[in-house]
């Protein structure tokens, strides 16, 4: 089929990518012009494995084009999916101007019977109004519909998900446009979940603020855990031998961050609200990962006299490991902090530095300054105090004897989990954790151990 893609973000661009792989002629349309033009040439606007890839293959074999002409691409398509943003609003709400707009661009330029595809994450309900709207402003006798086709990817994998998905979940409300549907993915030989359009718009935020719920339980427990004297790990993994738990989204932390779960954390709470229904455990989520994110921060300051003048080593700036973005991360809220009492940060991320200086330049900021390195160990040499925020590969591979060797003083705050604690009970490390008991270093160097 012919296919346009409005936006080319994660969302749009991996899809038109994969529609595209899938045999489908796909142009992907985006406003920034200077974006198209990198895209042509072969480079991804977004780290994600095997998106670049995947990109130079399908344009040089003329099965993908990108474009800021929006008429020429939706004029004669057989569907276009959406796939712009929805930012968060001050009210927790989602934004839909960018998606109004798209749909605004659809009625007018359509010359062709058309299915509008909207996999761009919106309140339930949505995708009717949208439908309205096109039609109030078609500007030709053509047969058009709206359907919900939300994405579950995960960044980082999202290449893999698209062609390895558990299900795709299809919102419509007539026969034509489910067949439409079905026509598109059938060859991803993928399991297919046919609903109507509202459900489907439920289906995505029940799913995604279930996660968020999961993750945030765990962490509350964690931090129970501290001060009872219980070990997080092993709580998980006696929790993950039970099939009604499984073993996923098990892992504590120091919150959730990234596109998704806390946009679609809030985005439900407002739509509840607005609907005279409390939903009370997706308040409780929203409530720990807040505070969560803070923990290993107030953790040190209740150990450490000062951070003025201290140098911090600092691993890890995306919300995840495998992608540049670092929306919600955890760094976002602590890197401010140790900013405002004056340290001097040494900040390493393998490939989301270069974005997260574009909110915090290299040099002074505040009272304190960041500096952004290459090598983790470039970080942590003479570091005072550490704070692992992603679990990247290159900070996973540094082993506990290492913080000994490279730091002024070896004082780990570990928001990840990634040792174990036999790993550094043998060192004289100081070694404090998500939910475990802390390793205490003495001012001899002698270890000693506390609940």
């Amino acid at each position: 089929m012919k296919i346009a893609v409005a936006g080319t973000g994660y969302v749009g661009l991996v899809a038109g990518v994969s529609f595209a792989e899938m045999g489908h002629q796909v142009t992907c349309v985006d406003i920034d012009e200077k974006k198209v033009k990198k895209m042509k040439s072969g480079i991804s606007p977004i780290y994600e494995e095997g998106l670049q890839e995947l990109m130079q293959k399908n344009y040089s074999e003329g099965r993908v084009d990108y474009t800021t002409d929006y008429r020429s691409a939706y004029k004669d398509a057989d569907a276009v999916f959406v796939g712009v943003g929805t930012p968060e609003q001050p009210d927790g709400s989602a934004d839909l101007t960018y998606i109004a707009e798209v749909a605004r661009q659809v009625a007018e330029s359509v010359e062709t019977d058309c299915l509008v595809v909207i996999k761009s994450t919106v309140p339930v309900g949505t995708n009717d109004k949208l439908e309205q709207f096109i039609l109030d402003n078609l500007a030709h006798d053509v047969h058009i519909e709206v359907a919900s086709n939300p994405e579950f990817l995960s960044q980082g994998t999202a290449v893999h998900d698209t062609f390895h998905g558990k299900r795709v979940v299809i919102g419509t409300e007539s026969q034509w446009a489910e067949q439409r549907l079905l026509e598109i993915y059938e060859p991803f030989k993928l399991p297919m979940v046919s609903v109507n359009r509202r459900s489907a718009e439920m289906i995505k935020y029940a799913a995604n603020d279930f996660l968020a719920l999961k993750i945030s339980y765990m962490n509350d427990i964690a931090n129970l855990c501290e001060h009872v004297g219980a070990d997080i790990q092993d709580v998980a993994e006696g929790m993950s031998y039970d099939d009604r738990i499984g073993s996923k989204f098990l892992n504590a932390g120091i919150g959730y961050g990234g596109s998704c779960f806390p946009k679609d954390t809030k985005a439900l709470d407002y739509l509840a609200e607005q609907n005279g229904y409390e939903l009370k455990t997706v308040k409780a989520a929203i409530d720990v990962n807040k505070n969560q994110k803070t923990s290993l921060y107030r953790k040190a300051s209740e150990r450490l006299v000062t951070f003025s003048g201290m140098k911090v080593a600092v691993l890890g700036l995306t919300f995840k490991p495998g992608t540049d973005d670092f929306r919600e991360a955890p760094s976002l809220d602590n890197i401010p902090l140790l900013l405002s009492k004056g340290a001097n940060i040494y900040a390493f991320d393998p490939v989301g530095a270069e974005s997260f200086a574009k909110s915090y330049p290299e040099g002074p900021n505040d009272r304190g300054s960041i500096t952004y390195v290459q090598d983790v160990r470039d970080a942590l040499k003479d570091a005072e105090v550490c704070f692992i925020f992603t679990e990247w590969g290159e900070v996973k591979e540094i082993r506990p004897e290492e913080y000994l060797e490279l730091m002024r003083t070896p004082i780990v705050f570990d928001g990840r989990n990634i040792y174990s604690l036999e790993e550094v009970d043998n060192t004289d490390v100081e070694y404090h954790s998500i939910g475990r008991r802390t390793i205490e270093r003495s001012t001899k160097g002698r270890v000693s151990q506390q609940s």
